[in-house]
């Protein structure tokens, strides 16, 4: 996994700090966030992690809507040979229908991941193009009827703000064409899955934001079926100014498709221990409460959920894959899963 590089933009390296110590829940009320919430309210999950009563139980309680972390990615789904793996997939879209949680599809096409099975047909036309046609085909149709949504094109801008990114699909395809053939491909796979392209640091970089909007609307001309917009809202104390997340929400809404808030996590930022872990929590849940209520500003038809990126703090990629940085507390739950001063500032605005 390659999270924390391909974020780096995002979350800048941070030192390791009295922050570490475990997080004191503040006291709010013991109701599932899903029952308050006056929309679908999801978090992301790793297969491994349903083995755990506890995260299990938390997930469900809270939540109506999942994620697959990554296990529905192309780095999983498709083997060096070409084959497909769905084992994990199909336990997590089980998981979703058992327990009446509507699934988010994540994702079809992402520039980092491009498997060895694609790069040997790199410079073969139509090859590229069938193979590319039939994955999207295989993956989106498998949970035709189950998924409720796909985020088909996932990070299409440059972190510099103004290129889109290049690949294999843009070499091979186009840097337009592989974005409106994979849409109509996902379309033709579930015609009712509501698709959406993703991406982030559209809240944190107004020239990204802007280049975001002129793809998604030339796209929209060119015949996409382009049916909702994600930010992810990896969103951090030290670069995520104060009214950036209203500014954002309201110009991604311009172009009037749905807008889910795909990936939220807020991250202390550089160096936290300069201030005392309650007055972080405080920063931390004001903010979450800012992006809540741009999006409950949005009119309801635009509202397609609100996503957290892990379910407790201790389950966060921020946390690096060896718990690395054990100062970050991003998610409305804690270490132990008990409300935060985020979660109770989320339930508040998401009440409506």
């Amino acid at each position: 996994m390659s999270r924390l590089t391909r974020r780096s933009a995002i979350a800048s390296a941070l030192a390791l700090s009295a922050c570490a110590r475990e997080v004191q829940s503040q006291p709010v009320a013991d109701t599932p966030l899903k029952s308050i919430a006056s929309t679908p309210v999801g978090a992301c999950l790793q297969r491994h992690q349903l083995d755990d009563p506890a995260f299990a139980a938390l997930l469900t309680r809270h939540y109506s809507q999942i994620t697959a972390e990554w296990e529905m990615k192309m780095e999983y789904i498709l083997q060096d040979d070409g084959r497909f793996r769905f084992d994990r997939p199909d336990a997590i879209a089980d998981f979703a229908r058992r327990h009446g949680l509507r699934l988010h599809g994540h994702a079809l096409i992402w520039y980092s991941q491009v498997m060895p099975a694609f790069r040997a047909l790199d410079g073969q036309g139509k090859r590229f193009a069938d193979a590319y046609r039939n994955y999207i085909l295989a993956v989106a149709g498998r949970y035709r009827g189950l998924a409720a949504s796909w985020d088909v094109i996932n990070e299409a801008v440059d972190d510099n703000g103004v290129d889109l990114r290049r690949s294999a699909w843009t070499d091979n395809l186009g840097v337009d064409e592989h974005m409106i053939l994979a849409f109509h491909h996902a379309k033709e796979a579930d015609p009712d899955a509501v698709l959406f392209i993703n991406d982030y640091n559209l809240e944190n970089n107004p020239t990204k934001r802007a280049t975001f909007l002129r793809m998604v609307e030339r796209l929209l001309k060119a015949g996409a079926p382009i049916g909702g917009i994600g930010t992810q809202s990896h969103l951090g104390l030290d670069f995520t100014p104060p009214g950036m997340c209203r500014i954002a929400l309201r110009d991604l809404a311009s172009l009037g498709l749905p807008i889910h808030v795909s990936e939220l996590d807020i991250s202390f930022g550089d160096k936290p221990e300069t201030a005392p872990l309650p007055k972080l929590l405080s920063r931390q849940a004001d903010l979450a409460r800012e992006l809540a209520q741009a999006y409950m500003d949005l009119p309801r038809a635009q509202r397609f959920a609100f996503t957290v990126w892990g379910v407790r703090d201790r389950d966060s990629w921020l946390r690096g894959a060896n718990g690395e940085r054990p100062w970050e507390h991003p998610l409305p739950l804690d270490d132990a899963g008990q409300p935060k001063p985020m979660f109770q500032a989320l339930a508040e605005v998401l009440s409506g």
